[in-house]
């Protein structure tokens, strides 16, 4: 049983790992095996329908390096779990991340086998690192790769995260507010986006306040003098269409008190069908500027079917289908040594083949913008093409400028422009072309029949 005294620590610090990255150092240390190693983090190939992701989730990953230290109560239960010896805890309380890193900077088009971020550290320091990194840069990509898909299937509409509630855990619908952001939504539900981030956050009102009000009409009325800068009304509760004229008969109301209907959200029905009556019964009102918000259910082939039918909706509220990523929830990611004391290292199991070294990415576009294929090689390579993958961070400390969120949510929003057609469609389309260099594709060869002692290995 733990002692109370370190379950914060422990939920929260270095510790939240596997135990095999702590049995790991304890062996490297034992063997002498502390020198610099190279590990990349890449994603195998895309899940379901995607044609590509978004890299998304490197400022937690770099907070992340910067607080790589053990505190007292950590350190306490390494000692008391009588796992680790002398050597090893030791070591541990001197812990800290003085590598580099690099990495492709958030809001990048990522693709498979390419390298989103690269630590260079001791060996044990930079597989302790394995777990956390991995964690966290997931999280953040899938979110970030679904809300791109939502961005692109309703260009123009007002796009808001809903999803906390239904997230896997409080930090993935947190971190999931930022990542969606990111890739285009305007702003979110989730509260400490706003200080944490500066992302707009947004809020309605809810069923219950309508359902503890005897009279709907009356309810309208006190949340609006509640809260008179966010009067967004929920229409749904009893009858949509009955309700949008209740809006318009106290609208006149409300503007003599200086309040303003600042919009009437639908979370249910045939969003088709009421969008249209409810557009009509707010013209004919006279409130012909209050927009419509519709919620619920929604996921991106419902975007782009409300689009394609172009139903009077203004704004979409987004919830499960996005924190969750509902149809592609995982991907196939890896974090894997490239490179030990200078030297090329793979991985050769079947199905799981790494390219060796430390490797850069370069990105060719044509003479309108749109991007045409990416070569993966060496870093030391001179190849065509603009190179994704910056320095962010030097002797543990994060370079001036890598964490900036509007420049990534600018940035995604050049990326996803300048995808090829085919690639900004919902349906899986022809892979975009990753070609690998001759170099690394001989260095991979060379290597592969090393490690497996054939007879042909130079």
């Amino acid at each position: 049983m733990i002692a109370s005294r370190h379950t914060s620590s422990l939920a929260n610090g270095l510790l939240l790992t596997d135990l095999y990255q702590l049995n790991m150092v304890q062996a490297y240390l034992d063997a002498g095996m502390t020198d610099r190693a190279v590990f990349e983090f890449f994603v195998r190939d895309l899940p379901g329908p995607r044609n590509f992701m978004l890299a998304a989730g490197l400022e937690q990953a770099l907070a992340q390096l910067e607080r790589v230290r053990l505190n007292e109560d950590e350190l306490a239960w390494l000692r008391d779990s009588g796992r680790f010896n002398s050597t090893f805890m030791d070591y541990m309380a001197d812990l800290r991340f003085d590598g580099e890193v690099h990495a492709m900077p958030e809001g990048t088009a990522v693709f498979p086998n390419e390298p989103v971020l690269r630590v260079s550290a001791p060996l044990p320091v930079a597989q302790l690192l394995e777990t956390r990194l991995i964690n966290l840069l997931h999280t953040s990509m899938v979110v970030a790769s679904k809300a791109a898909r939502m961005t692109l299937a309703a260009p123009g509409k007002n796009l808001v995260d809903f999803g906390l509630r239904r997230a896997h855990g409080a930090e993935a619908g947190l971190l999931g507010a930022r990542a969606s952001y990111i890739a285009g939504f305007n702003g979110t539900a989730t509260v400490p986006a706003q200080p944490l981030w500066g992302i707009p956050i947004t809020g309605t009102m809810a069923h219950s306040f309508i359902e503890a009000h005897t009279d709907e009409e009356q309810a309208f009325l006190d949340f609006a003098r509640s809260r008179p800068n966010e009067t967004v009304f929920l229409i749904d509760t009893y009858d949509t269409e009955a309700a949008a004229k209740k809006v318009v008969r106290i609208a006149p109301t409300l503007a003599a008190e200086g309040i303003k209907v600042h919009g009437v959200r639908i979370d249910s029905g045939d969003l088709n069908a009421l969008s249209h009556s409810v557009r009509r019964i707010l013209d004919d009102g006279g409130l012909s500027d209050v927009p419509i918000i519709a919620s619920g259910g929604l996921d991106e082939w419902r975007l782009r079917d409300c689009v394609d039918d172009e139903v009077p909706i203004d704004g979409f509220g987004i919830g499960t289908a996005l924190t969750t990523s509902e149809d592609a929830p995982a991907l196939n990611c890896a974090y894997k040594l490239q490179e030990y004391q200078g030297h090329l290292k793979r991985k050769l199991s079947e199905g799981k083949e790494t390219w060796p070294g430390r490797k850069q990415v370069w990105r060719d576009y044509d003479a309108s913008g749109v991007m045409q294929a990416d070569i993966l090689g060496f870093e030391d390579e001179d190849m065509p093409g603009t190179p994704l993958l910056q320095p962010v961070m030097r002797d543990g400390a994060v370079l001036e400028g890598t964490t900036d969120l509007e420049a990534a949510r600018e940035r995604a929003a050049r990326e996803l422009a300048a995808l090829p057609p085919r690639l900004q469609e919902l349906e899986p389309a022809d892979p975009y072309p990753v070609r690998v260099s001759e170099r690394l594709q001989a260095e991979a060869e060379r290597l592969a029949h090393a490690l497996r002692g054939d007879d042909g290995a130079s």
